[in-house]
Formats: structure tokens, sequence, C-alpha cells
């Protein structure tokens, strides 16, 4: 202890720190709008000719005929699922269990091998985006054009352009949800109903909502449907591995980036291939910077491949500074064969061996599937009666269904007891193409056909005060023979 120092003394004062200012950090950030740059190249055809695709389908269907009717058609209100020839029942769920399996599989393998190829040409908000993208060039201009009409002053010419715009989307999207709702009410007879004001509430409804969610989605909202709303980006890593297919920039080769002119030589200037242009930035529908790595918010369009491709001509360098790859194969520089052949991994041969056994299986149940159903229902409130003839009668309700196409006639038989007959019921019965009909059917036996009753009818007799045999109740068609549907039931013997 220094001798000028007393056990007392208090230690010179530190000078406090000055508080860093506080920084405010945003919860979610202010969407910045994207300008799209048009792009053209092979994958841009591609992306056109699924847009092109899906459209005809989806607008096309509905105005197709079949027998008479709509060809497809989903008739809620009666219960019924036209496809072609294809009529589908309640009974028949397990046929969309199976294509709600097929249709999860194949994204499985899809996502797999190559990545989000769903999203980025066939995903409806991809599609619809990309049509209303190309409505706005036309309308608005290109890139630069857009951007500089956003930041000009209120006019009448700006006014009439964004107008004209917002009438075509619009127009596209009420088709759209007017398309919609055709699959669900009959397609004709709604236009017919729309044009006269004469749609129900709840079908004017549901064309305005799809419409308006088409307009707001692929109008506005665009991106930001991809990366807060849609789930599927959210779960797409943990179907990725490192032999999946991905747009991936190639760091060895591009690094170090920056511009140039097209003479100079990029290796004397210690320069990568990749001159800093930033069109893959500008051709991206969700605004990321690909050379930066595999980000959720990429959608595997592939319009930064188009982009990069067409500056790599331009600057006399090899295509493919930006590609699909998977990243083994940036790491260990395989060739495309290889990088091709490693796709065909456990995983995808999986998916792929399911995706086999449940289509062959669905289509094996389809084309065996036979269009007559019959549901047998007892009737309650009598189990059995005795006539005055003697006769034993029991009285039974066939829901009987005809799935297929064309109107049959049908027959009506019993088997399991001697002498058992079906009266009370005009034959044969006539049900037209896919219809349903409920026939009351009464079954008469005489009272000597219980026959011997074994220990098990016996003590079921003392303890409900009845005897009741096995019986068949047998449906077949009149003009074919292999139709035809066998449903068992009871018949009851008073005590």
């Amino acid at each position: 202890m220094n001798a000028n120092d007393t056990p007392f003394s208090t230690p010179p004062a530190v000078p406090a720190a000055v508080p860093a200012p506080i920084e405010e950090v945003a919860l979610y950030e202010i969407r910045k709008k994207i300008y799209v740059r048009a792009v053209h190249g092979w994958f841009a055809k591609w992306r056109w000719a699924l847009v092109f695709a899906t459209q005809l389908i989806f607008y096309g269907l509905p105005w197709l005929t079949w027998n008479g009717r709509q060809a497809v058609l989903f008739e809620i209100t009666e219960r019924k699922f036209y496809i072609f020839g294809l009529v589908l029942w309640p009974q028949d769920v397990i046929y969309l269990t199976a294509l709600l399996v097929i249709a999860a599989y194949l994204l499985f393998l899809f996502t797999a091998i190559a990545g989000r190829l769903w999203c980025g040409y066939a995903c409806p908000q991809t599609v619809y985006t990309n049509i209303f993208q190309w409505i706005e060039r036309k309308i608005e201009g290109e890139r630069t054009a857009r951007m500089k009409l956003d930041r000009s002053p209120r006019s009448l010419e700006k006014f009439v352009v964004k107008a004209l715009k917002h009438t075509a989307w619009l127009v596209i999207a009420l088709w759209t949800g007017y398309t919609f709702v055709g699959y669900f009410s009959p397609i004709r007879d709604l236009g017919v109903r729309a044009i006269t004001w004469n749609l129900g509430p709840w079908e004017a409804f549901w064309v305005l909502f799809y419409g308006l969610a088409t307009y707001g989605n692929a109008g506005f909202m665009r991106e930001q449907v991809c990366k807060y709303m849609c789930p599927y980006a959210r779960f797409q890593s943990a179907m990725f591995d490192r032999d999946t297919l991905i747009i991936a920039y190639d760091h060895e080769r591009g690094e170090p980036r920056g511009p140039r002119s097209r003479k100079a030589d990029p290796n004397a200037s210690g320069l990568g291939h990749c001159v800093d242009c930033n069109i893959c930035v500008q051709v991206c529908p969700t605004g990321i910077d690909i050379r930066k790595g595999l980000q959720y918010e990429c959608i595997g369009c592939a319009a930064c491949i188009d982009g990069c491709d067409q500056v790599m001509d331009k600057m006399g360098y090899a295509k493919g500074l930006i590609r699909y790859a998977s990243e083994n194969a940036l790491a260990r520089h395989y060739d495309a064969a290889t990088m091709w052949k490693r796709m065909w991994r456990p995983r995808t041969l999986l998916y792929t061996s399911l995706l086999a056994v449940i289509i062959v299986a669905t289509g094996v149940s389809l084309a065996l599937r036979n269009p007559l159903k019959v549901d047998v229902i007892r009737d309650r409130g009598a189990l059995a009666r005795e006539t005055t003839q003697g006769m034993i009668e029991n009285v039974y309700r066939l829901q009987i269904m005809n799935t297929g196409e064309r109107a049959r006639q049908f027959t009506i038989t019993a088997e399991g007891l001697p002498g058992l007959r079906v009266v009370g019921v005009e034959q044969p019965v006539q049900l037209g193409a896919a219809s349903t009909r409920l026939v009351p059917v009464i079954l008469q036996a005489g009272g000597e056909a219980a026959g011997e009753v074994d220990a098990e009818h016996a003590r079921e007799a003392r303890e409900k005060g009845h005897l009741s045999r096995k019986i068949e109740i047998v449906v077949q068609a009149v003009d074919n023979a292999d139709l035809v549907r066998r449903e068992q039931s009871k018949f009851f013997f008073p005590r």
C-alpha cells in the first residue's frame, strides 16, 4: 500500500462510457416494388409453353361435352363428379385419396430431383403472375419505362395507361373466377345467368372471390405470396440434398466479379466471368441475387440462367455461369453425365417405385370398377310378419346406384332359403345413366324355411324373441350377366 493511501481512500473515478444509440429494427420490411425485366431464352420458352398448356386445359375443359353433358363437372349438390366417361360418387372417395397421394409423391419426386420445378413453371401463382406481367409490359412498356411512369407526377396520360392495365387484369381475373365456378356449376348455364344478372348468391360470391384473389395475388402481391404465404417455400429444404439440381452460380468461375469491356481478357485482368451487370437480379421475379447462394425465395424459374447466358454470349464467354447444378457437382466438378446419373439415388428411386405402384393400382381399380352399387336397408318398424296365406314376409329398401354412363335394367332376386322369392316390385327395375333409385322390396318365405336351428341361432331366438337366417339379395343387369351385386342380409322369422 502506498504511504499516501488510507484504508478508506476512494479510487480515481473512471469516465462513464457513452451509451450507443439505439437502432430501431423493423419486424417487417416494407415491400419494395420489383420491376421484372423481360428475358428470352430456352427456359423462358418452356415457361410460356407451360403457361399456354395449363391455361388451355383450365379454360377449355369446362366447355367440352361428353354424352350430352359437361365433360368435367363436380356436381356437389348432386354428389357426383363427372370426369369424361367416369362418374364418381361419395363411395368413390378412395380415388380422390389416391389422386392426392399421387400428386404429393410427384411433388416430392420433382423436388428431390430438380428443386422447385412446380413453383417455377406450373404453380398458378407463377402462371398468372407471368400473364399479368406480360399485360403490364404491353401496356406500360419495358422495365425502365415502367419505373419512369411510376415516378412521374399524376397526369391524364398516366391515369389512362394505369386504367387500361387494371381493366385488362380485372377481365382476366373475373374470367378465371367464372371458369373456376364453372367446374362446379354447368358453365353454359352459369354464363347465361351471369349475363342476365340471375346468379345465385353463392355462385356470385365465389366468382368474385376467386376473381379478386387472382387480381390481388398476381397483380399486386406477386412474390409476397411465395415469400410469406406459401408453406412449400418453408419446408422445401427438407426434400433437398447435395445431389438435388438447383439454380446455382459458379463462384469459382465467376469471382472476382467486375465490369470490363468486351475485348478485355478476364484472365489478364484477374477477374472472373461475372461482369456484375445485375441482369440476374433484374429478371428475378422474387428480386433475389442468386450469386449469394441458394435462398428459400428462389422459385427455380431459371430466368436468371437465360439472362446470364445472354450476357455471356455478348461477352464471348461460355454459357453456364448460372446453371442447373447440384452442390456436389459444383464442389467436385462433375460432368453432366455423372450429375444426371447421381440423381437416381435411393430417395428418388423410392418415390418413383411408390408412384408406379399407386398409379398402376389406381388404374387397375378404375378399369375393374363395378358401376353397380347396392345398399340394403332393413325396415326397422317390423322385423317379420305372417300373411294370411301363412307366408313370412320381410321388408327391405334397396338403394340401387347405376354409376355408369348408360341406362340399364336390373332384376332383383334372393337366395339362401328354400322358396325365398321377391314380391311387391315390378321387374325389371329401370335406372337411368348415373342415377340412383330407392326400391322397396318384400321377400317371402314359408315358415318351414327356417329349417333346423343351430346353437347360435337358438340362443339368439331365446334372447331376442325371433330367429334369423342369412340370405343374399342379388341385383343383376339384364343385358350383362357379369354386372351383378350380391349383398348379404338377414331374414327374420317370428318366434
